[in-house]
């Protein structure tokens, strides 16, 4: 086959796979008041809706990613966006709420076969120094569906009912899975095969299950004695897991990947990074709505500014990534996440649209350069043996991320009085501060770069697929 169709095909797989889930969370955040009333559920079933999804998806991801080392990413991509696709089809003939629910976690199953495999591909179909724009793209089509996927929910369930939001992702996702089906893609490396090490997924497992369930309790809960146990369990099974990993022979997660400082410090960016910025625009949307009391269009044209950079500013960052550097192009989006997140922090009655809008534009320029460096110094770091078990690594950071910065975000305001602004942005921006010392981890100019490339090429052998 030719390379360039395999590479534009991988591409538009990556693509369509990331955005149909970033559309699916943000459809049905809007959906989920009618699909309660028409359910007759109540709050804590409706919010099962996403936790049960959530914890299904966060416990997988990185097993999900070492199938697709062994058997092939295209393969796992293919069996995980049909099944993704089927399962929203299912909810959308749902006849109660229990059986959304339980299809939600199976979606979730599904979802976590098919993250992992999105940068997997293109791991595989492109050169390692050329990973930035491909991952850009990716990056602001994401940031374009999580801008467009509240006002295409919203006139959705108002003209046809929460089911219809449904079955946005049925025709894509058969498209594209029987296309990875049919298409042969590049063959894997033997060095891929191996044991799976589920002994250690499932302490993993239990890992992040019990940090998922414990951060997402704590908004509703507050902090209490089952969230100090859920923790001592996330400690306990972390550790435990850590100890099999060096000992076991097939380890889930590479020592390559493990034991790397690089993959640590970008891991710790996009969990604090994501962490800034989801947990900004809740209190973000909270302020606006309660103490401007705008409506939700009001509220979305005042945040936009951000959505825009989101999609804008990736491939602007994939270009400073090759010029500058992972080390310059993640530090100043660092800078200017936390900066966003100070400027929101400040802003009271009085604050114009001008201002507002300053601060969401900073916090999505400054995500946008964090995501497309950070995910790219990950995934290419990785062997490409290991490429799977990258983008497990970096997709459970993206779930962790956001659930840890909203539930400090809520635990901050309940401990004060009415909806500020104040401490629990100050907070978040410490949060995006560690991402900055972080960032001095990461690999310096182009010409650093190329020496740890050219280390790797011949640690690991090429890899590319190319």
């Amino acid at each position: 086959m030719n390379s360039r169709f395999h590479r534009r095909l991988t591409l538009a797989s990556s693509v369509t796979g990331a955005v149909a889930v970033a559309l699916d969370g943000t459809v049905l955040t809007v959906a989920q008041p009618t699909l309660q009333r028409d359910l007759h559920a109540t709050f804590a079933q409706v919010q099962w809706t996403s936790t049960g999804y959530l914890i299904a998806v966060a416990s997988l991801l990185v097993f999900a990613g070492r199938l697709g080392d062994r058997y092939g990413h295209q393969q796992v991509f293919a069996v995980g966006i049909l099944g993704f696709g089927a399962t929203s089809a299912a909810i959308g003939f749902a006849p109660g709420i229990e059986s959304v629910i339980g299809l939600r976690v199976a979606q979730g199953v599904f979802g976590a076969l098919l993250q992992p495999a999105t940068l997997g591909m293109l791991r595989a179909a492109y050169p390692a120094d050329r990973l930035g724009m491909p991952i850009a793209l990716r990056t602001s089509a994401i940031g374009l569906a999580a801008a467009a996927g509240p006002v295409l929910g919203g006139a959705l369930v108002t003209a046809l009912g929460w089911r219809a939001v449904f079955f946005l992702n049925v025709v894509p996702a058969l498209l594209m899975g029987v296309l990875a089906l049919a298409v042969r893609g590049p063959a894997r490396s033997r060095a891929a095969s191996g044991g799976l090490d589920v002994p250690g997924a499932c302490l993993l497992a239990v890992a992040l299950v019990s940090l998922v369930h414990t951060l997402v309790g704590i908004p509703e809960a507050g902090w209490t004695t089952a969230s100090t146990l859920g923790l001592v369990v996330v400690m306990a099974a972390g550790a435990a897991f850590v100890r099999h990993e060096r000992r076991t022979a097939s380890p889930l997660v590479p020592y390559d990947v493990l034991g790397s400082a690089t993959v640590g410090a970008a891991l710790g960016i996009l969990v604090t990074g994501s962490a800034a910025m989801l947990g900004s625009l809740f209190v973000g949307s909270y302020y606006l709505q309660e103490v401007l009391e705008l409506d939700p269009l009001q509220t979305s044209l005042r945040a936009l500014p951000g959505a825009v950079m989101m999609v804008l500013g990736a491939p602007v960052a994939a270009v400073l990534l090759r010029r500058q550097g992972a080390r310059r192009t993640t530090l100043a989006g660092m800078i200017a996440l936390t900066s966003g997140v100070l400027l929101l922090s400040r802003l009271d009655r009085a604050s114009t649209a001008v201002s507002i809008g300053g601060g969401f534009l900073l916090l999505g320029a400054g995500f946008a350069t964090v995501m497309v460096t950070a995910t790219a110094v990950l995934v290419r770091h990785a062997s490409a043996e290991s490429a799977g078990v990258a983008g497990g690594l970096q997709q459970t950071a993206m779930n962790v991320g956001p659930t840890l910065g909203v539930a400090t975000a809520t635990l901050l305001m309940a401990l004060g009085t009415g909806v500020a602004m104040g401490p629990p942005l100050t907070a978040l921006a410490a949060v995006s501060a560690l991402g900055v010392m972080l960032a001095l981890r990461l690999p310096g100019p182009p010409g650093s770069s190329g020496r740890i490339r050219q280390e790797s090429i011949n640690k690991y052998g090429a890899g590319d697929g190319s």
